[in-house]
């Protein structure tokens, strides 16, 4: 009750206030603002003033939770069943304690999840490629985590719901309070199949420094962060910065050179995060020993499986008109009897042709782009 009472009280993100709360706990701080007790050592007067003014505004913490859960949410807070260890990582900073709103248990979730964040005028490609990853990583059992907010957040919980999978949005204002409100319909549905998760008590609204403190608890939750598209400028920088911080896997997405909104991403590989464009290398990242992202390479060609001494013949034929086995053995480096041989075994293979007494390079084969002597 206390916890639920300071987060009417204390901004997400307090480090003061935090070392307050781990030498005092959480009863004898809620004493302290809100007048019944002697102030915090050390505190300012003028820091303890601001906070009483807003522990004499508050209604106490019974309206808070009776509102949380009549939306089928709840409040928890460190060292409940349901709390995400890995928060305690920001010591201090740790949230005093979180509301949530959705059926799945987030200490579960978070044990398997990824941050997919970036810009929020995105482009169409980033777009893709977040919605891409989304669906990616939910189809392999990892939850996607990000902020709700247009650009590349909307489309990275979009894309996990298209697929069925989890997905946890971490808001900057209170888990009733739909923000920006173009995503209304989209934090509806997040409520219904994943999970919100704010600090902020319920009809708290969003600030510039709240988006910010956000970040770190989303940085925090998950096992990775990746980076879609981002200017330099960018509180999507911010979180991956923090997850780097916090000992992290930080990854990026990298875009067209020439787009100012993939700059941000491009710097940031530049320094310590891992180039990544597929849900599958992101996983290997991530993921436990094992989850290796399989082997990418182009098509495997006919001619990429003939021997040596085949391919030099080949290679030994005009790109235009015919030549005889005498005039290609002696362009191969290849005895005459074993170039015979190898050009029957290229005529088999529909790469070369008989014309009179010599050879030529198969119609099929020159239509298809065959090899061209000292060039492609």
């Amino acid at each position: 009750m206390a916890r639920a009472a300071l987060t009417r009280i204390l901004e997400p993100g307090d480090e003061t206030a935090g070392r307050w709360l781990r030498e005092m706990g959480p009863e004898s701080l809620w004493r302290a603002l809100s007048g019944d007790a002697a102030p915090p050592k050390g505190a300012s007067a003028t820091k303890v003033e601001g906070l009483r003014l807003r522990a004499a505004r508050a209604s106490g913490p019974g309206a808070d939770l009776a509102a949380v859960a009549a939306l089928g949410g709840r409040f928890i807070s460190p060292g409940d069943e349901e709390w995400p260890r890995q928060l305690d990582d920001l010591g201090d900073g740790r949230p005093i304690g979180l509301w949530v709103r959705g059926p799945a248990n987030l200490r579960l979730w978070a044990l398997r999840s990824v941050a997919v964040v970036g810009a929020r005028a995105c482009t169409d490609y980033g777009a893709h490629l977040a919605a891409t990853l989304g669906a990616g990583l939910a189809d392999r059992g990892w939850t996607v985590v990000s902020g709700a907010a247009y650009g590349v957040d909307g489309a990275a919980h979009r894309g996990a719901l298209a697929a069925d999978g989890a997905t946890v949005a971490v808001l900057a204002s209170g888990v009733d309070y739909a923000y920006p409100r173009g995503h209304t319909e989209l934090i509806g549905r997040i409520a219904e199949q994943g999970l919100l998760v704010a600090e902020l008590p319920p009809g708290d609204h969003p600030t510039r420094s709240r988006f910010v403190q956000r970040n770190r608890v989303i940085a925090a939750l998950t096992r990775g962060t990746v980076v879609v598209e981002a200017e330099l400028r960018s509180g999507s920088l911010v979180t991956a910065r923090r997850a780097l911080a916090l000992g992290r896997f930080t990854m990026g997405m990298p875009g067209p050179v020439t787009s100012g909104l993939s700059a941000g991403v491009h710097q940031l590989l530049r320094g310590e995060a891992l180039v990544v464009t597929h849900a599958d290398e992101v996983v290997e990242l991530v993921g436990s020993i094992g989850d290796l992202a399989p082997e990418r390479r182009g098509p495997t060609l006919t001619r990429d499986l003939l021997d040596p001494v085949a391919t030099r013949v080949l290679e030994a034929l005009p790109a235009r008109g015919g030549t005889d086995t005498a005039h290609l053995a002696r362009e191969s480096g290849t005895p005459r009897d074993i170039t015979q041989g190898k050009l029957l075994e290229l005529q088999s293979l529909g790469f070369v042709q008989k014309c009179g007494g010599g050879w030529e390079l198969a119609r099929r084969a020159e239509s298809a782009g065959a090899f061209r002597r000292g060039g492609t």
